[in-house]
């Protein structure tokens, strides 16, 4: 199973606040625990949403909007994308991890869509694409 591992922003990731050397050493240690346990498949911290942008769609309409962006609750800081048995083990996984802000933070696991969960609309020629796009992405990761 695959999930997604979201850790939501702060008002200090926000402001741009960079971790401490001790949080990093920690979250260092903690991914190399990951890669050598065979679960993290990449990740990566995000910069704050004031050096993002969104695009809104509107049928054929795009509207882009600057950041920052309000409701700092929505946004996230960084993620981790994963590979586990189940969400129980992502689950004890994550409550290992450093708190990776300086004060209360907090990180959602979501699972990640499989081929066969689109039913009948994920059509064997559509199945092929996904496998041999995925097989180009991971050629080019290794």
């Amino acid at each position: 199973m695959r999930v997604m591992v979201l850790v939501k922003a702060t008002a200090d990731s926000e402001a741009g606040e960079m971790p401490s050397t001790e949080v990093l050493e920690a979250m260092g240690n903690y991914n190399e625990e990951l890669v050598n346990a065979g679960i993290m498949q990449g990740g990566e911290g995000l910069k704050p949403s004031s050096e993002g942008k969104r695009v809104v769609f509107d049928g054929d309409g795009r509207n882009v909007i600057d950041g920052p962006f309000p409701d700092t609750s929505e946004l996230l800081a960084g993620f981790w994308l994963w590979e586990v048995k189940d969400m129980d083990e992502a689950l004890e996984w994550v409550k290992r991890c450093p708190n990776p802000m300086p004060g209360p933070s907090e990180i959602e696991i979501r699972p990640l869509f499989e081929m066969s969960d689109f039913g009948e609309e994920m059509t064997p020629e559509l199945a092929e694409q996904e496998e041999r796009l995925r097989g180009e992405l991971e050629g080019r990761q290794g």
